[in-house]
């Protein structure tokens, strides 16, 4: 359960203070399919960030699965997000000298898994992406796609509660585009729960629950009706 209370974020100080979320609250259940949408300056990737420890609110509370993270020091956070919570991005983020299976494997370096396990888990992960004959390639000999499904089993390697997708079809056309939400649909049907950042009403159709921001708070939060 990811729990947020009164959730306040500020860049810069005194005169140059610039509001970025205004005193959120927000819940989100284990298992849901969430997309987050909003014009741009809304808040949504400041509100993912500090949702996937990338960044820390300015006040209010944070608590996943009844912990407040609120008091966690950098190392903690860095503990935490191995640990909970799987990233995709829009541009993929692969290292370009590494090929699918090292990429995957990436992760798992940070946490002291051996090398016989991190191949393992890689290469489960690919094939379960549909990536079985694409192990050894690339990220320059992949379609974006096939870097999108590299970026979501790399994503996976750490067992994560939480996968947290960013645009993750914004730089796909429509038909690979709907591939991915395939994808992300079956991944939440296994027990995941997904947050997308979207800005598109047709991606945020797939999901089961369409949170709007403007200017820092919630405006709408509905269910999504099939």
């Amino acid at each position: 359960m990811i729990r947020l209370s009164q959730i306040t974020k500020t860049y810069g100080s005194g005169s140059v203070s610039v509001p970025v979320l205004r005193g959120l609250d927000l819940e989100i259940r284990d298992g849901e399919f969430v997309a987050i949408m909003g014009p741009s300056g809304s808040g949504k990737s400041t509100l993912m960030n500090i949702i996937g420890f990338l960044d820390k609110q300015t006040g209010g509370t944070y608590s996943l699965n009844g912990e407040d993270v609120k008091q966690a020091n950098e190392k903690q956070l860095a503990g935490l997000r191995n640990k909970h919570i799987g990233f995709v991005f829009q541009q993929f983020f692969l290292l370009p000298r590494l090929n699918a299976q090292k990429n995957v494997e990436t992760p798992l370096l940070y946490a002291g898994v051996s090398k016989k396990e991190r191949s393992e888990r890689a290469l489960g992960l690919l094939e379960k992406v549909g990536l079985k004959d694409r192990t050894g390639h690339l990220p320059s000999e992949l379609s974006g796609g096939q870097k999108q499904r590299v970026a979501i089993a790399r994503a996976l390697v750490n067992h994560p509660t939480v996968i947290l997708a960013d645009e993750p079809t914004g730089a796909l056309d429509s038909r690979t585009g709907a591939q991915i939400m395939d994808l992300l649909t079956e991944l939440n049907r296994e027990g995941k729960t997904v947050i997308i950042v979207t800005h598109e009403e047709e991606i945020a159709a797939w999901t089961d629950r369409i949170i709007v921001l403007r200017d820092g708070l919630i405006v709408d939060d509905r269910q999504v009706t099939s």
